[in-house]
């Protein structure tokens, strides 16, 4: 009897390529032939969530940092929001782009490492790592800088994948296959961190996470579209709710201390 190759035996084991971000340029804001514009689609929903969460906690006095900011995508509807942004992130020419698009020229953009953040302790009233987390080989090293520089009481906000057979054929082998210009190694899936794995993350820094949601593309016109075209639509979405097998958000609260 013929045995099928395990799922481990079968999955690449490489780094994850981070040195494509460099290179988008103005790709970021503008392609729908590239992987990038389901990151645009993917602002458009989550940001007014975080947007929301942090006015309800903390008001629009809030100053935020948003670690990872890649092309500045959160950080400028935040600031467009009326928040204080700073926006942190290890590639000079994704800040470049961000800072180009910052209506409000008031995002602090700053070139750093996520591993040594250059702000002192309690500095920021809400902390954002989305998108990010994935693309690091310590995210607990994030999240405890993250704690770090975070105020009592303030909010920690993520969004990532959950390690499993079905994300790797979904979240990577599906972008591969269907969205064109797709760079190899875009993602890879031990890189990506279940649930569990993070809310333990958050809890061994003092964080104690309150909501944690599923996070999937909505399946609709706009979705068949980019199956047949390779192209993501400014019309395509995501949604809130359901499993958190594929990608999950979620946010977490500093204990006082």
């Amino acid at each position: 009897m013929v045995t099928a190759p395990s799922v481990k035996k079968t999955i690449p084991q490489n780094n994850v390529n981070n040195e494509i971000y460099h290179a988008l340029g103005e790709r970021w804001y503008t392609a729908k032939d590239d992987p990038v514009a389901l990151l645009r689609a993917e602002s458009r929903v989550r940001n007014p969530w975080v947007a929301a969460e942090i006015e309800r906690h903390s008001g629009l006095s809030a100053h935020v940092l948003d670690v990872g900011c890649g092309g500045g995508f959160l950080s400028n509807d935040l600031a467009q929001r009326g928040f204080a942004v700073t926006g942190l992130d290890a590639s000079a020419e994704s800040l470049a782009i961000a800072q180009q698009y910052d209506t409000t020229n008031s995002v602090r953009y700053q070139l750093g490492d996520a591993y040594q953040l250059p702000y002192a302790e309690a500095s920021f009233q809400a902390v954002c790592a989305m998108d990010f987390l994935e693309h690091v080989e310590s995210p607990v090293r994030v999240i405890t800088e993250c704690a770090r520089v975070l105020q009592p009481n303030g909010l920690f906000f993520f969004a990532t994948f959950s390690r499993n057979p079905l994300a790797w054929l979904l979240a990577i082998k599906g972008v591969e296959w269907f969205v064109k210009n797709t760079p190899p190694d875009l993602h890879q899936l031990r890189y990506f961190i279940k649930p569990r794995e993070l809310k333990a993350m958050c809890e061994a820094n003092g964080l104690q996470v309150t909501a944690m949601h599923g996070f999937q593309a909505g399946i609709n016109r706009a979705f068949g579209r980019m199956l047949l075209t390779g192209e993501v639509g400014d019309d395509f979405t995501f949604r809130f709710g359901g499993p958190k097998w594929l990608g999950y958000i979620g946010v977490a609260s500093k204990t006082k201390g």
